[in-house]
């Protein structure tokens, strides 16, 4: 199962991300969002790969821009989305990693208290 990480006002960067992107970009990320749903964790490189601790990527591309979606599996067999990005340098940013870590434990504090 994927779940999209949803912030304390509602708002959801990753479908925010998506609903920026036109149709055949959107598409392609869309599409590896889906085949994460699909294969979940036996998704191999270059579809997914580790970036630190228990983020990992979606990796897919359009032409030369290059997208990854940040997420990270939580208790109760699920995938969140935590953010995503457009991507034009080798490694990702450390403050979008930062990010997605720091959403990653608040949506496993929002489990623990629903």
């Amino acid at each position: 199962m994927v779940e999209f990480y949803e912030d304390d006002e509602g708002g959801c960067p990753v479908r925010e991300f998506l609903e920026a992107l036109d149709k055949p970009r959107r598409a392609k990320v869309v599409a590896m969002i889906a085949l994460l749903a699909e294969r979940g964790p036996t998704l191999p490189f270059p579809y997914s790969s580790q970036v630190k601790g228990k983020i990992r990527e979606l990796r897919t591309h359009y032409g030369k821009e290059h997208f990854r979606v940040l997420y990270s599996g939580v208790p109760g067999r699920a995938f969140v989305l935590l953010h995503a990005l457009g991507k034009i340098s080798e490694k990702i940013p450390a403050g979008d990693v930062e990010l997605a870590e720091a959403r990653r434990k608040k949506r496993i504090e929002q489990r623990e208290h629903h």
